[in-house]
Parts: structure tokens; C-alpha cells; sequence
């Protein structure tokens, strides 16, 4: 028997690829531009365009309500088994309100099995511990043994970033002001990424962008297993220059052919902001 898949927006994956996917399905975390809420289909290009307008964009969670709404709904239509695949809590209590929906719906539903997964990660880090899931699904794995690996391998994911502009990241807590203002000024540029909490964590700085972006590759390279044997994905923020100096690097170097690449979506990117450009692979850990 197979499974129902469950996520949310935040894995921003390309419909390209989740319009692929069989049972399967997504809540939609929301957001708003300078108090308005934000447009149904905005395209990525036409977000970050407003953002370098000077417009401000802040986001909000799932609450457990959307989550059981969802999770009546599948069963109704006979899902019994349902797996959610998580955003981080370490950056959202989206997580927290799926999985007391989850623990809700199943009380009163004893012959469903409904589980929850806390992948602690983010974008398309836990976008690609979703198309592993479903891959491994397709291929007829129960739902215990999916959840079981997600578990099992889910800080081997690999996630590594850098900004354009250090003032996103200082709105939202992640670096100070005056760093965000010396950052700027020197153009200095932070390689980060997402520790085994869930938290988004400064690692370096690089002295321009195009270190940074060789600096992503690099990590890539100490870190993954495998890397030509591996799916990739990248996301970005309206900067496909850089995604494409990223692959090249990646591709002539270490043999990955496989790449998906879609855009930071509105509302991790309105913490990230214009030019985010993130990298996504499988290590031995993070």
C-alpha cells in the first residue's frame, strides 16, 4: 500500500518537479508586502524586484487548523497513511503545529497512521529530503522505513548559502546592525549554513561575491559523498548568474550532472532577500 505525502511551500520546490509527484501535497506558509498580503503567483523575479524596491515583506506560520483541515481531507478521500515532511523548528513553529495536528487527527482516527518528521531544515534542503522520500515510496518502501531513513539521514543534508545584501539577515535577527553596515561597506559576504538544530548559522566571510560563490563549491567538495552519483539542487534569489558559475564549477569538477534549481520562494526570501544563493547536497554530516 502506498502513502500520502504532506509538506508545506518552504520547500520551494519547482512545480516542474512536485507536479511530477503522485499523492502529494503542500500547505502554503503566507506572507505580506508592506502590510498587504502578498500576491497569489507572484513570480520570483517580480518578488525580489520589489524587495529591491525597498519594500518589506514579513511571513507567517501554519497553524494547526490548516494541518487537520488537510489531514481530514486526505482521509476522506481514503489516505490512511499520510507522512509530513517538515520546515525546521529552529526556524519556524510551522513544524509544531503539523505534528499536533498529526497526533490530533490520528487519536481520532486509530486505523490512520499519520507521522510527522522534523527534517531541521530549510528551502530546498528539506525539498530534497522530500524528493528522496518520494522516490523511495515509488519505489515501495512502507511508510516506516521512509520515515526511518528521513530520520536517519536528515543531518546529512547539507545546506550552504551565501546573501547579497547582509541587511535581510540582520531584520531578522541573524547578524548585528553594525555588522550588516561594515558587512556592506567592505563587501563582505557570509557563508552559511544550517547546523543539527535547525538554525541557520554563520560559518565565514568572504571578501566579495565571487569568493563567496567559489567558497560554496568548495564545501561541496570536502563534503559530499558521492557528489556524482547525486541529485543537486540549488535555489537563489533572482541570480542565475551565479547559479550557473555554481554548476559549471560543480559539473567540470566533481562529475554531478543531476541539478534542479528553482527560485528562493517569497517567504524564506523575504528573510534572505535579493541574491541568496544556496547549495544542497549529501554528506556523512553537516
Amino acid at each position: 500500500m502506498s502513502f500520502h505525502i504532506l509538506t508545506d511551500s518552504c520547500t520551494d520546490l519547482p512545480a516542474s518537479l512536485s507536479g511530477t509527484y503522485k499523492d502529494f501535497s503542500y500547505l502554503s506558509l503566507s506572507y505580506t508586502i508592506d502590510g498587504k498580503p502578498g500576491p497569489e503567483g507572484l513570480s520570483g523575479k517580480d518578488f525580489y524586484d520589489i524587495l529591491r524596491n525597498g519594500s518589506m515583506s514579513k511571513t507567517s506560520q501554519i497553524n494547526p487548523d490548516a494541518f487537520e483541515d488537510e489531514f481530514n481531507r486526505l482521509l476522506a478521500e481514503n489516505k490512511k497513511e499520510i507522512l509530513y515532511i517538515g520546515f525546521s523548528s529552529g526556524l519556524s513553529a510551522t513544524y509544531n503545529s503539523g505534528e499536533i495536528a498529526a497526533k490530533t487527527i490520528m487519536d481520532q482516527n486509530p486505523d490512520s497512521k499519520i507521522y510527522a518528521v522534523d527534517t531541521l531544515s530549510a528551502s530546498m534542503g528539506y525539498g530534497l529530503l522530500v524528493d528522496y522520500a518520494v522516490r523511495m515510496r515509488d519505489e515501495g518502501k512502507s511508510i516506516e522505513e521512509v520515515r526511518d531513513w528521513l530520520e536517519a539521514n536528515k543531518l546529512k543534508m547539507n545546506h550552504w548559502f551565501t546573501v547579497d545584501d547582509l541587511n535581510f539577515l540582520q531584520r531578522g535577527g541573524r547578524v548585528s546592525a553594525g555588522a550588516a553596515w561594515f558587512g556592506t561597506i567592505l563587501s563582505i559576504k557570509p557563508v552559511m549554513n544550517m547546523d543539527d538544530a535547525g538554525h541557520l548559522i554563520p560559518r565565514e566571510k568572504k571578501m566579495g561575491r565571487v569568493k563567496a560563490v567559489n567558497r560554496l563549491y568548495e564545501k561541496m567538495k570536502e563534503m559530499a559523498v558521492e557528489p556524482e552519483k547525486q541529485r543537486v539542487f540549488i535555489s537563489h534569489g533572482d541570480c542565475m548568474e551565479d547559479v550557473e558559475e555554481l554548476m559549471r564549477l560543480i559539473r567540470e569538477n566533481l562529475g554531478t550532472t543531476d541539478f534542479v534549481v528553482s527560485y528562493v520562494g517569497n517567504v524564506i526570501g523575504s528573510h534572505t532577500g535579493p541574491g541568496v544563493l544556496a547549495l544542497f547536497f549529501m554528506g556523512n554530516h553537516r
